[in-house]
């Protein structure tokens, strides 16, 4: 396997999808839907495959690529959509016809309902498709318990009725047909039941349910219970089946789909176009920004050229927001429904290519993911250099008991744990966060100094303006005031206040100079309350021995060392004392704890 193709299964998503392999022609030789993508496009690579077709396959892949989607269900109709659009090599063929089932209501007078696997292009409506055939059997099932429908395939036009050229079949004497041939139901009537039924097969149960439980409750009354429990039955199924897919629409045609994420660098532009209700083409590209573009701009461009490249006619697309790109393209910008669904997919490929790309530059080359990123947080905190060496601290106490400090140190906006710092505050009396931060953060660059150490660029300060003030003090007893670029960050509203500046800067929320300083924030805090922690437990347990009369703590030392626990030295026995501290303070203890008891 090639570093390009290890570098690709590395950064795929754990999501739903459909993944495409390539071969060195970059044709496609195999589709394939997944649960995890990552974990089941890696399975190809990880394992001796009995199959020897399976093994010629994966010698053959050059590189893959991804569409994730919401569900399995979406997977699993996408996966089938594009084998029959490019017929891979190793894939079985699938035909346009003989798939997935649909619903018809047919466009005609006194429309028929049945299902079929052939999308005709006559009006009809089609509504599906449906992953379980048993499903949509027990759906239109349901719906002829409800609604007598016409079953004959005649042609119920006015004229032939009026000459009365039908009559009466077995249905209608069986009670399942009105008999709409005979003209003994109006076609107005037989229209309200199809708008019924066009309700139950978009999913809105409301008022069918009621009536199925109106019918159910009829049959019981006239202790007709093999039909009600019939009905009870079909409703168990309906209940079951999944509604349409946000995949495949038949209502949608011939439509392009655009949507755009960005960041401080780049911008990332998601293509699908959707051909007979399906998408059949996903494509996403990176866009380097030149100046500040927003995403608008960024979109318009990108609608044309991707519409020029791909030699797209498509009349109408849908965006998230309003575009200009001129007046012979319709735009549409989805609030509900299906295709407000298919924008949001288009957004999350988006997103994820965004992702992919930065797995992979760090797997590539770790050091430009490293200057990219501290090229932004020097332009964003309006630093003199980039802050390759940050140190971060936090102070660490409850109600003024066992207070101590941390700090955290990162080198290219990644942690360096073996030089993480722990502080017991030695100078401060009481709850004072203040002084404490301005005791370690002495200690900490007195220290770097005495031993010649290098020092950081930037330093973040876990608190408002009161906690910088108190840090810069000690920069200035230091003389390093100026030589060390200073922050502080405040947990509420994520503030970042500068030395001498009573404004503060607020960094935009999806800016990653503001998740570095998050993430230093936040390992310093776990590491100071580890420490914390421990100095609580350790002092609980001491704690109870120190009560003993006459056992110092060399004895409790002693004593810890062997047992581990005051539990475990409260329930030992008086010769298993004797033997760490002698008789004279073993019969204290042991005396002690049974007296206690």
């Amino acid at each position: 396997m090639s570093n390009a193709l290890e570098i690709q299964i590395k950064s795929l998503p754990n999501s739903p999808g459909v993944y495409q392999y390539f071969d060195a022609n970059d044709v496609i030789i195999y589709v394939g839907k997944a649960k995890n993508l990552k974990k089941r496009v890696a399975s190809y690579f990880n394992k001796n495959h009995e199959n020897g077709k399976t093994r010629v396959l994966v010698k053959k892949i050059v590189s893959v690529k991804h569409i994730v989607v919401e569900t399995e269900t979406d997977a699993l109709l996408l996966e089938n959509n594009l084998i029959k659009k490019y017929q891979p090599k190793y894939n079985v063929m699938l035909k346009d016809d003989k798939t997935y089932p649909w619903i018809c209501i047919k466009k005609e007078r006194f429309p028929r309902i049945f299902l079929t696997r052939n999308v005709v292009k006559d009006g009809s409506e089609y509504f599906g498709p449906y992953t379980s055939i048993r499903t949509a059997k027990a759906l239109l099932d349901l719906i002829k318990e409800l609604y007598l429908l016409r079953t004959c395939k005649f042609d119920l036009s006015k004229e032939k009725v009026a000459a009365k050229k039908y009559k009466v079949c077995l249905e209608y004497h069986l009670g399942n047909c009105k008999a709409p041939c005979e003209n003994l139901q109006s076609e107005e009537n037989y229209l309200q039941d199809i708008t019924a039924i066009r309700n139950i097969v978009k999913g809105n149960f409301k008022e069918s349910l009621e009536k199925f439980s109106e019918l159910m409750q009829d049959f019981a009354a006239k202790m007709e219970f093999e039909e009600a429990q019939k009905i009870k039955v079909k409703l168990e199924q309906l209940a079951n089946y999944q509604a349409k897919s946000t995949v495949v629409n038949p209502s949608i045609n011939n439509v392009d789909v655009f949507s755009v994420i960005s960041d401080e660098s780049f911008g990332y532009v998601n293509f699908f176009k959707i051909a007979n209700g399906s998408i059949i083409q996903s494509h996403t590209s990176e866009i380097k920004k030149k100046l500040d573009e927003t995403d608008k701009a960024l979109l318009e461009l990108s609608i044309v050229e991707i519409r020029q490249r791909f030699n797209s006619l498509a009349k109408e697309i849908y965006v998230p927001f309003a575009v200009d790109v001129g007046d012979e393209i319709k735009v549409t910008i989805p609030k509900v429904g299906d295709k407000k669904r298919i924008v949001d997919l288009s957004i999350r490929n988006a997103r994820y290519f965004r992702q992919d790309r930065f797995k992979q530059m760090k797997i590539v080359d770790p050091d430009r993911h490293a200057k990219r990123i501290m090229s932004q947080m020097k332009s964003d905190l309006r630093l003199h250099e980039e802050p390759r060496h940050i140190e971060c601290f936090d102070n660490s106490n409850i109600q003024g008991t066992h207070p101590v400090a941390a700090c955290v140190v990162f080198r290219s906006g990644k942690p360096s744990k073996k030089e993480y710092r722990h502080y017991n505050i030695k100078t401060v009396v009481g709850p004072d966060d203040f002084a404490s931060m301005e005791e370690v953060v002495f200690r900490r660059y007195k220290r770097l100094l005495d031993e010649k150490q290098p020092l950081p660029q930037l330093i973040i300060i876990d608190g408002g303006k009161g906690q910088l003030s108190s840090a810069l003090k000690s920069l200035d007893a230091l003389e390093l005031r100026g030589k060390i670029a200073i922050i502080g960050i405040a947990k509420r509203l994520e503030e970042i206040y500068y030395p001498g500046d009573s404004v503060p800067l607020y960094l935009d929320k999806k800016s990653e100079s503001l998740k570095i300083i998050q993430f230093l924030r936040n390992e310093a805090h776990r590491f100071g309350i580890t420490l914390h922690r421990n100095k609580r437990s350790k002092s609980a347990i001491q704690s109870e021995l120190e009560q003993i009369p006459s056992v110092g703590k060399q004895t409790i030392t002693t004593l810890l060392r062997k047992f581990k626990s005051a539990k475990r030295v409260k329930s030992a026995t008086l010769e298993e004392l004797v033997a760490e501290v002698g008789n004279t303070r073993a019969k204290i203890i042991f005396d002690y704890f049974n007296k206690k008891s």
